[in-house]
C-alpha cells in the first residue's frame, strides 16, 4: 500500500554504478582485517588532504568548539535559523568560488542558495527550471547519479548529447542539435542543458570553444544552462578551469537574456573532501530562480553548526590557498601513480587534468565489442579481482568498454594493490585464442606485452 514513487524503480539504484558499492559494502577490503576484500574504486572522495584540514581545526579550536573570542555560541546556534543561510557563511563561499576562478568573476552573495549537498543542489533547479515531461540535454558519458538526482522525484526526462571518444569527448555543435531534435522527436520539451564542468566522469576541464558552443546554443533556443561545478577546485593541469560565468562574462553578455538562464551548482565536497558536512549551493543570476530555490531550501538545510564552523576556515584566506595549492599538488601525484600502474599493465587512459578519477580505456579486454562483453568483465573484475569500478554503460557512454576509477579515496598502498590486482586481470583476460598462443608459451611471454604497453601511442 505505498505510493507510485516508493513502488517505481526508477531511482536508478539497480544501476551497475549502485551494484558495485553494494557488493563493496558486503566485503570491503581491509589491509590488515581484509587483505582479499573488495578494494573500492566507485568513490570519488578526496582523502588526500584531511591532514590539512584536521590541523586547521586543532589550531583553531573555537571554530570546532562553536565559540567566539573564547565564549560559547552553542545555544546561538542551536535554536532556528533562518533558511536562508548565515550571511557570514555565504560571504565567504562566493569569496572562496571566485578565488578558485582566479578572481576572474565576482559572485553574489545574494544569489547564493544553500543546499544539503549538490544533489539537492540539482534536484532543487530541476523543480525550479521543468516541469513533468520537460528534458533537459546532457553530454554522455556522465555521472551514474543524475538518472535519480534529476528525473526520480521530479519526472524531468534526460536527453543524451552524444559525445565520443573519437574527439576526447569533446562537445559540438552538431551533437548539441542532434540531441535537441531527439528531443524534439519525443515531443519532449527541452528547458536546458546541464554540463559538469571539469566532467565526471571524465576528469577533463571543458574547453572556450565548447563553453561558446553551448552559449550560443542556449541563446539559439532560448534555453537554461546549469553548470555543476563541483570539480572546480580540482584541476591540477592545463588547460586551466574556465566557469560559464566566466565565459559570459568574457562576452559581455551580462546584460543579455542567457545572463538570467545560467546557475551554478556548487559544494564543499570534492574540493575540501568534505562530502559528510553536506554542503552545497546553488548560484543563480535569476531572482526568480533564487526566490524559489530559498524556499524550497527548508527541505534541506546545511546546519548551523556545519555553516558556522566552515565560516571560521573559509575566512582564514592563507590557509585556503596553501590548501587548495597542496591538495591540487596531492591529486596529480596520485593520479600519475594510477597512469603510470594501468599503462603497466596495458591499459591507457583519456589524458584528464582534473577530478578524483580517470576514464581508463579496457576496451581491448573485451571478449566483444558489446555493452554485454562489458558487463561481463566489469563483473570479473568486482567478484574475480575485488575491485569496484564503474562500468562506462553506468555513465550512459556510447562506446562500451570504458571506465571510471577513482583514486583520491584510498592510500598509496592500497593504490598499489588495486593495480596489481590490474596486472592479474589483465593477465588472465588477454587468453590463448586472443594471442594465438599457447597458455604455457603466452604465460612464458606475458613480459612482451608489458614492454610494448610502453611504446604504444601517448595516453590520449
Amino acid at each position: 500500500m505505498l505510493s507510485k514513487k516508493a513502488s517505481c524503480d526508477s531511482h536508478g539504484q539497480d544501476s551497475s554504478y549502485f551494484l558495485g558499492w553494494q557488493e563493496y559494502e558486503k566485503n570491503p577490503y581491509d589491509q590488515v582485517q581484509n587483505p582479499n576484500g573488495i578494494i573500492q574504486m566507485g568513490l570519488a572522495e578526496n582523502q588526500l588532504s584531511f591532514d590539512l584540514i584536521e590541523s586547521w581545526l586543532a589550531s583553531n579550536p573555537d571554530a570546532l568548539e562553536l565559540k567566539r573570542n573564547g565564549e560559547s555560541v552553542f545555544k546561538e546556534l542551536a535554536l532556528f535559523q533562518d533558511y536562508n543561510g548565515f550571511p557570514a557563511f555565504k560571504n565567504e563561499m562566493v569569496d572562496f568560488m571566485a578565488s578558485m576562478r582566479g578572481n576572474k568573476v565576482k559572485f553574489d552573495p545574494n544569489k547564493l542558495v544553500l543546499t544539503a549537498g549538490s544533489t539537492s543542489a540539482n534536484e532543487t533547479l530541476m523543480f525550479c527550471l521543468a516541469d513533468r515531461g520537460d528534458a533537459f540535454l546532457l553530454p554522455i558519458p556522465y555521472y551514474p547519479g543524475f538518472d535519480r538526482d534529476l528525473k526520480w522525484r521530479t519526472e524531468a526526462e534526460i536527453v543524451p548529447i552524444k559525445c565520443t571518444s573519437a574527439n576526447g569527448y569533446k562537445i559540438t555543435e552538431t551533437a548539441l542539435e542532434e540531441a535537441y531534435q531527439q528531443a524534439q522527436k519525443f515531443n519532449l520539451k527541452v528547458k536546458g542543458v546541464l554540463v559538469t564542468n571539469p566532467s565526471n566522469p571524465l576528469g577533463t576541464t571543458m574547453t572556450r570553444l565548447e563553453l561558446n558552443h553551448l552559449i550560443d546554443f542556449a541563446i539559439e533556443k532560448e534555453i537554461h544552462i546549469i553548470s555543476d561545478e563541483i570539480y572546480s577546485g580540482t584541476v591540477f593541469n592545463s588547460p586551466s578551469f574556465v566557469s560559464i560565468a566566466e565565459a559570459l562574462t568574457e562576452r559581455n553578455l551580462e546584460d543579455a537574456e542567457v545572463w538570467n538562464r545560467c546557475h551554478i551548482v556548487y559544494s564543499l565536497s570534492k574540493d575540501l573532501g568534505l562530502p559528510g558536512f553536506r554542503v552545497g549551493m546553488i548560484y543563480s543570476n535569476n531572482q526568480a530562480v533564487v526566490s524559489a530555490a530559498t524556499k524550497m531550501s527548508s527541505f534541506g538545510l546545511v546546519s548551523a553548526q556545519t555553516q558556522y564552523t566552515l565560516s571560521q576556515m573559509l575566512k582564514d584566506k592563507k590557509f585556503t590557498a596553501n590548501y587548495m595549492e597542496e591538495n591540487q599538488k596531492r591529486l596529480e601525484r596520485r593520479k600519475e601513480m594510477l597512469v603510470c600502474g594501468l599503462k603497466g599493465a596495458g591499459i591507457r587512459c583519456l589524458e584528464s587534468n582534473a577530478g578524483l578519477f580517470c576514464w581508463v580505456d579496457m576496451r581491448h579486454l573485451l571478449q566483444s565489442n558489446t555493452f554485454e562483453a562489458e558487463k561481463k568483465l566489469w563483473k570479473k573484475v568486482v567478484c574475480e579481482f575485488g575491485l569496484n569500478i564503474s562500468p562506462g554503460s553506468s555513465c550512459h557512454c556510447s562506446e562500451p568498454g570504458w571506465f571510471r576509477m577513482c583514486f583520491a579515496n584510498m592510500s598509496e598502498e592500497t593504490l598499489m594493490v588495486a593495480m596489481q590486482r590490474i596486472k592479474a586481470l589483465v593477465e588472465s583476460t588477454i587468453v590463448p585464442q586472443q594471442t594465438g598462443l599457447s597458455k604455457s608459451r603466452w604465460l612464458k611471454n606475458k613480459w612482451v606485452f608489458q614492454l610494448a604497453s610502453y611504446e604504444q601511442e601517448p595516453d590520449r
